[in-house]
């Protein structure tokens, strides 16, 4: 069992990362203390502390937001005001968009419930100390355990399922219903590239997920599928949005702080443990047996207008029936949100996000672009993680564009200058603006830092923190001049 392994389970028994266990543990996998300190203090899921009996994690992203998250926290929050042994706090995107506002009870996920009902779970929970750490097996990562290939020529295959992008729920979806698509797919690619063994990187709010995806691990080496010349394990992320990037999944593997590395080299060449490593994400892996059973001609007819192939994505924000759909690449945003039952309450549509929150909104005169790759950018945005958020008149654009800013701050590793610092500088200058006390300070620097970001960032992150806010300032400039100007009346 490796480092974050045993801090897993650690946080699980006891609830917090005790300095006594701490201590053994060092102890006993022969580092020295600062070294399982370090790894520690990066993932915000590890406490230092002991846990109060009731936590409670409301989201304040995206999706959240526009389901009136700020005003359904601040209540949750008043509710539970002197309730004693209760930490109530905000936290980044829980991936249950569809359900928003969301938040966890002591890791019970909650959605579209009222602020009374949060308030009468917390009376009754399940004492956080109580949850049972997940089996070893899962956790077993030992670069020389190879079984007859030489290590020297090892190569790897891992499942990103490490979801965290605003607006994003589609993977937890198939990892949910489709698990064993996702265990084929690894196997097939694993059969293509020469690989013996695999991960599926899963991130700690879809640990109930393990139990499907353990159930369909059991039934391909019933079958002969997986144990002997391939096997999958779940490592189970200790948290962050940037463990989504390739090479600080790859670091968090390797039992260090999850820090994007500089590329080239490229995972596929020096990946996990410097050895070739195939790392896709849960939709591309379950997409693989089904074309190969039904044929590209098939794959390539299931596109409309010209395009080919299949997209799942994930609708939600302003829509009747937020959720998952499988659509034909070259389907409009218009048609999709149709699907979706229309946008909520009868209202208009304002704008959208194609791609989760990384990707530039667009206004609701670009509604029947077509959903593809190349149409998507031609359009001043991106596809990105497959997340259509539909944005209903009388939205505040300035404001939805600082909440997407903040993310990204949040979530920063600080690793580089330019993402760490430059996040921080927008979100204050957004804060003042919003506030009534800003200027045009903004406006005039922001074209020079949103290109310093993306040049010299080490990771997407960074290199795309700005695109929402810039895309904002480019359809909606009205509401920024707004602002301004109520500032300099004040």
């Amino acid at each position: 069992m490796g480092l974050i392994a045993e801090l897993n389970g650690l946080q699980a028994r006891h609830g917090y990362l005790r300095d006594t266990d701490m201590k053994e543990l060092a102890g006993r996998l022969r580092l020295p203390l600062y070294r399982l300190q370090e790894v520690a203090s990066f993932y915000p899921h590890f406490r230092a502390t002991p846990p109060p009996r009731v936590e409670i994690s409301l989201c304040r992203d995206l999706c959240c937001f526009l389901a009136g998250g700020e005003r359904w926290n601040a209540k949750v929050k008043e509710l539970l005001k002197g309730q004693p042994d209760t930490e109530v706090r905000e936290v980044s995107c829980l991936g249950r968009c569809e359900k928003a506002p969301a938040a966890l009870v002591n890791g019970q996920a909650v959605g579209g419930e009222s602020a009374e009902r949060i308030a009468e779970l917390s009376r009754k929970p399940e004492p956080p100390a109580s949850r049972e750490p997940a089996p070893e097996r899962r956790w077993r990562l030992d670069p020389y355990d190879t079984g007859s290939e030489p290590f020297s020529v090892a190569k790897y295959v891992i499942c990103n399922a490490d979801e965290s992008e605003p607006g994003t729920f589609k993977d937890r979806v198939i990892l949910e219903e489709l698990p064993h698509l996702v265990i084929e797919g690894m196997c097939i690619a694993a059969t293509v590239v020469g690989a013996r063994r695999g991960w599926i990187y899963l991130r700690h709010e879809y640990e109930h997920v393990c139990l499907a995806l353990e159930r369909a691990m059991d039934r391909a080496r019933s079958l002969g599928l997986l144990g002997r010349d391939f096997d999958v394990e779940i490592f189970l992320s200790p948290g962050g949005y940037i463990m989504g990037e390739e090479t600080a999944l790859l670091e968090a593997l390797e039992e260090k702080r999850g820090e994007p590395r500089n590329k080239p080299p490229f995972p596929g060449t020096r990946g996990l443990w410097g050895k070739p490593t195939l790392v896709n994400n849960v939709e591309t892996l379950a997409m693989i047996p089904v074309i190969l059973k039904r044929g590209a001609d098939w794959w390539k007819a299931q596109g409309v207008r010209g395009h080919h192939g299949l997209k799942v994505m994930a609708v939600s924000g302003h829509v009747a029936r937020p959720g998952v759909y499988e659509i034909g690449l070259g389907t409009t945003v218009a048609e999709l949100i149709e699907m979706a039952g229309g946008v909520s309450g009868g209202r208009r549509l304002k704008a959208f996000t194609p791609g989760g929150a990384s990707s530039n909104f667009l206004p609701a005169e670009q509604v029947h672009v077509e959903i593809d790759f190349a149409s998507i950018q031609a359009a001043g945005s991106m596809l990105g993680s497959g997340a259509l958020v539909v944005i209903a008149e009388g939205t505040e654009m300035l404001s939805l564009a600082a909440n997407v800013a903040r993310f990204f701050r949040n979530e920063s590793c600080g690793k580089c200058v330019p993402c760490r610092v430059g996040t921080e500088k927008v979100v204050k200058m957004l804060d003042d603006i919003l506030a009534g006390n800003g200027n045009g300070v903004l406006l005039e620097i922001l074209p020079g830092l949103e290109e310093t970001l993306a040049l010299t960032s080490i990771c997407g992150l960074g290199q795309v923190a700005l695109n929402p806010l810039t895309s904002v300032l480019r359809h909606w400039p009205e509401e920024v001049k707004r602002h301004l100007a109520r500032s300099q009346k004040l």
